[in-house]
């Protein structure tokens, strides 16, 4: 069974900032992905549910892991460390699943992030925040929309429309209305024409 937990309410994150502006408190959902912590807005975030019931879906892109069913909708769901580079993550005690909307174009789209550990909503005053570094981040520097400065250490605040850009929302666009187009995946290359 999966367990589900519900994000804050949109509006009440609204009021103390949210991650668009309108304040000096940003609110964030913070995570692991091997050492180190990250973050997403709180606005982006719909819910966490467990990892689990995941569908593989053939010739995706590694970081593509598969899709869920949520309530009767089909959900991509990337591994965030894939993603960034690394390897693919192993399935542990507390890997869940981050439901995200992320908005392209007008069109809003439900993705689930693959994370280590889900850890807890934090307050960032705007002025703890730091621009993302030039080099020496892990990831490529147009995901990090920032780097927050909580009890001492660095949490890297997460662009997620670019994490999750247009050339993968494409993909996973298509994949949402269940029909995968392998013409879509850099894999494509390696197989011929049908």
């Amino acid at each position: 069974m999966s367990q589900l937990v519900k994000a804050p309410n949109s509006a009440a994150a609204a009021k103390t900032g949210g991650n668009t502006g309108g304040g000096d408190t940003h609110q964030y959902l913070t995570f692991t992905l091997g050492s180190e912590m990250f973050a997403v807005g709180i606005l982006n975030v719909k819910e966490i549910i467990e990892y689990g019931n995941l569908t593989e879906i053939p010739m995706m892109p590694a970081f593509i892991r598969g899709v869920i069913n949520l309530r009767g909708a089909v959900v991509p769901v990337v591994d965030l460390a894939a993603r960034f580079g690394g390897k693919i993550s192993d399935v542990q005690r507390r890997t869940c699943i981050v439901i995200v909307e992320v908005t392209q174009e007008d069109a809003k789209h439900d993705i689930g992030i693959m994370v280590d550990a889900v850890s807890e909503v934090l307050e960032i005053q705007a002025g703890e925040i730091e621009p993302p570094p030039s080099f020496g981040a892990r990831i490529r520097a147009d995901f990090i929309a920032g780097m927050g400065k909580v009890g001492g250490k660095f949490v890297i605040i997460l662009q997620i429309d670019r994490v999750l850009s247009v050339d993968e929302l494409a993909v996973l666009a298509d994949i949402g209305q269940g029909g995968a187009n392998p013409a879509m995946s850099p894999s494509a290359e390696a197989v011929g024409p049908p």
